[in-house]
């Protein structure tokens, strides 16, 4: 630190000498004078002055360089370098000139995306069952595909819970919808990165600016004239996939939004309100086998999925949705066998592409994030990235009559669900 006062003369090559030399203004010691004729009331008066005149060097060197600057051209010895204050005070100015043309930059940019963010109009196709059946995996699929805008993680949209589908009052503030539906797990990504588990050491950036989000979310809905529900969800997903900046899928013409949000289908309150603002919408549902569900997901969670006869009536829920959903809606539900999606990947794909009225992509086999393979999401051991076939065996831990109270309970309602699960050829 700059510590101010010392024994030696005015121009001795003290640190406060130099800078007070530097900036011109007059030094005087604040130790008295050798001579024994200088009576006190002249030392305190020479000492007052000179504590004064270091204080207004000081203050003038913060004021020009700054706390920082001025502590870090002064050595440990207390010696400063007139040479190097000299370069560092151009230096300055040089690093100041060019943030001050960074920000110009940095503002004249954003103008510009936001000027050229494509409107995001296209219907959403969901993907919707019981955790722990294959949604994560199909959403990572449809990753990617040139004619789909890919949502790259849950969909949690839902208020007040995510499995809840908002809803959206035209008599609120626009700020209110907005606050509804915006997914403040991207905040967290943006942060420290995607991935799927905490156990995978992987992980994927994923640059997401909330407040770019926000003002193309009130631009878009001051372009349309008049506010409907829909436009207030197109505003949104125009908002969500303007503001990932690095999204290497934002270009080129899309025909729907895909995204996964489990257990939103189980209710027909949802359903309802989902099809009333896209009835253009389509609904992927996934059936997988309880015996190999029930392992998954009470690994997954056991408090909430542990005993079998709680967790099993949570599958029923999602099972007995998914029958009410086809009769209600028809062709516009789709209900696929995840032992399908696990062996034979590329027919399902083939039939989903052909039921969304997209081209098949070989990237439709693949899943990934943002166009990178990525690791299965897992609640066993670790795996490769791709598709793994090992999901297929998860009953061989269950215990024989863990076994026998799945049937009892699922068996029947299992095989009605069977009965409209597509057909692949």
């Amino acid at each position: 630190m700059f510590v101010l006062g010392g024994s030696r003369g005015p121009m001795d090559g003290r640190p406060q000498a130099r800078l007070l030399h530097f900036f011109h203004v007059p030094f005087i010691s604040r130790e008295p004078a050798s001579n024994s004729r200088v009576d006190k009331v002249t030392k305190r008066r020479q000492r007052t002055i000179g504590v004064i005149y270091q204080q207004l060097a000081k203050r003038i060197a913060k004021s020009i360089l700054g706390n920082n600057t001025l502590e870090s051209i002064i050595a440990e010895d207390g010696k400063i370098g007139l040479r190097r204050c000299f370069k560092i005070r151009s230096r300055i100015k040089e690093i100041d000139k060019e943030f001050r043309q960074s920000k110009i930059n940095l503002e004249s940019f954003c103008q510009s995306y936001f000027e050229h963010v494509p409107p995001v109009t296209s219907p959403l196709a969901l993907i919707s069952q019981i955790q722990r059946s294959g949604g994560s995996l199909l959403s990572q699929l449809f990753d990617g595909h040139p004619e789909v805008h890919a949502h790259p993680h849950e969909l949690k949209i839902g208020n007040p819970k995510k499995y809840i589908w908002p809803k959206i009052d035209l008599k609120d503030d626009p700020e209110r919808w907005f606050e509804i539906l915006f997914e403040d797990i991207v905040v967290r990504h943006l942060r420290y990165g995607y991935k799927k588990m905490e156990k995978y050491t992987d992980t994927f950036l994923f640059i997401f600016l909330p407040s770019l989000q926000r003002e193309i979310f009130f631009k878009y809905l001051d372009s349309v004239k008049a506010n409907t529900i829909r436009d207030v969800f197109d505003a949104y997903m125009t908002s969500y996939f303007g503001a990932w900046v690095n999204n290497q899928n934002i270009l080129g013409q899309k025909k729907f939004v895909t995204a996964f949000t489990p257990r939103l289908a189980t209710l027909k309150e949802n359903m309802k309100s989902y099809f009333d603002i896209y009835p253009d919408g389509r609904l992927i549902s996934i059936i997988r086998d309880p015996k190999n569900w029930f392992p998954s997901a009470a690994k997954h969670n056991l408090e909430k999925y542990g005993d079998v006869r709680q967790a099993l009536n949570q599958w029923n829920e999602s099972a007995q949705g998914m029958l009410w959903n086809k009769e209600r809606y028809g062709d516009r539900v789709c209900i696929i066998n995840f032992e399908d999606l696990i062996k034979r990947t590329e027919a399902v794909m083939r039939y989903l592409a052909e039921f969304l009225n997209i081209q098949f992509d070989e990237i439709l086999v693949t899943p990934t994030f943002n166009k990178t393979p990525i690791k299965p999401n897992t609640s066993f051991k670790l795996e490769d990235p791709g598709v793994i076939v090992s999901v297929l065996n998860r009953y061989n831990t269950l215990r024989q009559e863990e076994l026998k109270v799945i049937d009892e309970m699922t068996g029947e309602l299992y095989a009605k669900v069977l009965g409209v699960v597509t057909s692949i050829s």
